[in-house]
């Protein structure tokens, strides 16, 4: 083995995406909720953390996973800080520069 294969990412194979795949269906089968019902749930959460604190909406990703047997909703809320909202902000008017 090289030195530098230790710092390559490797590249999934077909066969581990596929499992992926079916861990994903069987857990969503197992809590019993449908994916139009997680982006149902996926809004309510944004709508009750916006109102206490400023979130990145568009970047907002729930997921259920599974371990040792147990399922779980996971939500990654990226809560925007005074400098992101500054670049949003900027994003928005296409305006080059600092604010």
């Amino acid at each position: 083995m090289k030195l530098l294969d230790l710092f390559r990412r490797k590249k999934k194979s077909g066969q581990y995406i596929a499992a992926q795949r079916l861990r994903l269906v069987l857990t969503h089968d197992r809590a019993n909720i449908s994916p139009g019902m997680l982006e149902v749930l996926k809004d309510e959460i944004i709508a009750v953390i916006s109102k206490h604190l400023d979130i990145d909406t568009e970047n907002v990703v729930v997921n259920l996973t599974e371990d040792n047997r147990r399922t779980r909703l996971v939500a990654d809320i990226p809560i925007l800080t005074n400098r992101a909202r500054k670049a949003e902000v900027r994003s928005k008017k296409g305006a080059p520069g600092k604010t």
